[in-house]
């Protein structure tokens, strides 16, 4: 056989064996359309794992945070958080007749969640003491759980667990794969969040950061228990999440994912950091398949993300673009 003979069958032999090696291997992001953002997420995770390069990160700095309200699941009509107060208002209530003349109760127990919510922050904060203290971690771990896996979306009938995005779970997987430690770093409650984010997620209860209300050990019946208290300890949002970030996980993230301008300060400190850094933006814009909003809601407002992203080089996601299917297949 000549040389050129033999150089054809070896480039032939490698063509094969890249197609069969292309065939074993599905696409770890089905979900995403072959548009600049999937490539930006590629390209990135690709330069900073592949070894003997000069952008080369070690395993244990490769943390990525994810949002979890409008950029792991939807967040309209309102927050799930917020639905889960006003069903424990419900619950509650009979217990609480007073409610029916004090706001924002009053206004929960008329079906009027809209003037529930005008008070803002301040009236969802009142109204997430009273349901979401006064019981155990344990207690209320139960109540979370019961509620989460019973409760549907108002809208589209679905499981709030089911209302999680498919291209999001898959990158989750994606990024684990490739040795980064997933975090949820969220203005929700840290305890409303840990009980199933390990099992929709993959995001085991100790990579869960949130907002949170203060807690006291006691003894209960002579057994120890951890009391769940009506005082604020931590609001998870804005400039709170990169002092979480820092409290929680000691590192600055590789990585940062958000959806609103709650998000703005831990994209900010995120990609602030020496070396290759990433910070991406999901946007709202597809009102077929989920919501369209972002510079005028009143939840999950993107505005000064959409304003600086570009000149910041962070990714901006458009979810009606770059994304084959918004949720995962019915069960």
């Amino acid at each position: 056989m000549s040389a050129l003979s033999m150089k054809s069958l070896v480039a032939t032999l490698l063509m094969v064996c890249g197609v069969a090696r292309s065939a074993a291997s599905p696409d770890p992001l089905p979900s995403w359309h072959e548009s600049a953002s999937r490539k930006a997420i590629v390209s990135f995770v690709s330069k900073v794992t592949t070894e003997g390069t000069a952008d080369f990160v070690p395993l244990p700095q490769r943390i990525a945070v994810f949002d979890n309200d409008g950029t792991l699941w939807a967040e309209q009509p309102a927050y799930f958080q917020a639905l889960f107060i006003f069903d424990r208002i419900r619950e509650l209530a009979p217990a609480k007749p007073e409610w029916k003349e004090q706001e924002p109760f009053a206004s929960v127990l008329k079906g009027d969640l809209r003037q529930a919510l005008a008070g803002g922050e301040h009236a969802l904060l009142e109204m997430a003491m009273a349901t979401h203290a006064n019981t155990t971690t344990e207690e209320f771990e139960a109540i979370a759980t019961r509620w989460i896996t019973t409760a549907r979306h108002p809208k589209t009938g679905r499981l709030f667990t089911e209302m999680v995005y498919q291209p999001m779970l898959e990158l989750l997987a994606y990024l684990r794969s490739h040795g980064f430690k997933t975090f949820i770093v969220s203005g929700g409650g840290i305890e409303f969040m840990r009980p199933w984010a390990e099992q929709v997620y993959g995001v085991p209860p100790e990579q869960v950061i949130g907002s949170s209300i203060k807690t006291r050990y006691e003894l209960r019946n002579g057994q120890p228990a951890l009391a769940r208290l009506p005082e604020l300890n931590f609001i998870d949002d804005k400039e709170g999440k990169p002092v979480a970030i820092q409290q929680h996980i000691g590192r600055r993230p590789l990585m940062a994912f958000g959806n609103s301008d709650g998000d703005f300060q831990m994209l900010e400190w995120t990609t602030s950091g020496p070396g290759p850094r990433f910070g991406l933006l999901v946007h709202h814009n597809d009102a077929e398949r989920e919501f369209a909003y972002d510079r005028q809601s009143s939840i999950g407002r993107l505005d000064r993300g959409l304003n600086e992203a570009p000149t910041r080089g962070w990714t901006i996601v458009s979810m009606k673009d770059d994304w084959k299917s918004i949720f995962p297949d019915p069960r």
